[in-house]
């Protein structure tokens, strides 16, 4: 009889137009404990999507028709769930365009399945929303930003700031420390568990501070917020501890 206290398997959606990837990724993630599905093309991955509710999405970026970059938005449009993009464009701007798009890692084909399967791991350990441990009624507050540890949501003033997970944890941490300078590095290993990131990974926390910073102003009413993460050249980031 299963332990009825056992949580169900984590779905993982592998989306790619290589029938070889799928098999492979499908394989060795099915054989590290998820439960996987499997999507060909773009429109395929947004019916999949919509059917299954997978915890987390790996997706091509070169796709016919719709291409992952696309996918990516239309996801933004309708739901928060963690999406690590697979491109085989070297080029960094065309990385970043990934990211903009909302995606909330990439990866650079060839790549380790390995490594895949540890960036997946990493995410959703962060992404995933048991109650923290000590978080019951927890909030913190700086000015007009609350953020509900145990919700998960985050309120400028009375107004709902709908972020990804990993937007939400990137902003907890730097709310958390405010008045603190927290480098890229930190935020990389804090947030996705990189211990050993690329010069190229940075990246991904400049994306992500771009974005929060977007929505914070967009609930400012045109007014320049006080409420901004400020860049501190050469160090890092930082949140204003508001109004002593």
């Amino acid at each position: 009889m299963p332990n009825r206290l056992e949580r169900p398997k984590q779905t993982i959606l592998v989306v790619d137009d290589d029938a070889n990837i799928r098999r492979i990724l499908a394989t060795r993630l099915s054989m590290v404990g998820y439960t996987v599905s499997t999507a060909a093309d773009g429109a395929e991955a947004l019916t999949s999507f919509r059917q299954q509710a997978p915890n987390l999405i790996v997706l091509d970026v070169m796709m016919p028709e719709l291409d992952g970059y696309g996918v990516c938005r239309t996801l933004r449009q309708e739901s928060d769930v963690p999406i690590i993009l697979l491109t085989a464009l070297a080029n960094v701007a065309d990385r970043i365009t990934g990211l903009e798009a909302g995606a909330d890692d990439y990866m650079v084909k060839p790549f380790s399945p390995k490594e895949l399967e540890s960036r997946i791991r990493c995410i959703l350990r962060r992404t995933d929303k048991p109650i923290e441990e000590g978080a019951i009624g927890g909030v913190l507050e700086v000015g007009s930003i609350r953020i509900e540890t145990h919700t998960r949501k985050v309120y400028k003033d009375k107004s709902l700031l709908r972020l990804t997970d990993m937007e939400f944890n990137v902003l907890k941490l730097l709310v958390s420390q405010a008045g603190n300078c927290i480098s890229r590095l930190e935020i990389l290993e804090k947030v996705w568990g990189y211990n050993q990131p690329g010069l190229g990974d940075v990246r991904i926390v400049d994306v992500h501070i771009s974005r929060l910073r977007e929505k914070l102003q967009a609930l400012s009413n045109g007014t320049e917020s006080t409420e901004s993460i400020v860049t501190i050249r050469g160090k890092g980031y930082v949140f204003p501890r508001g109004e002593e």
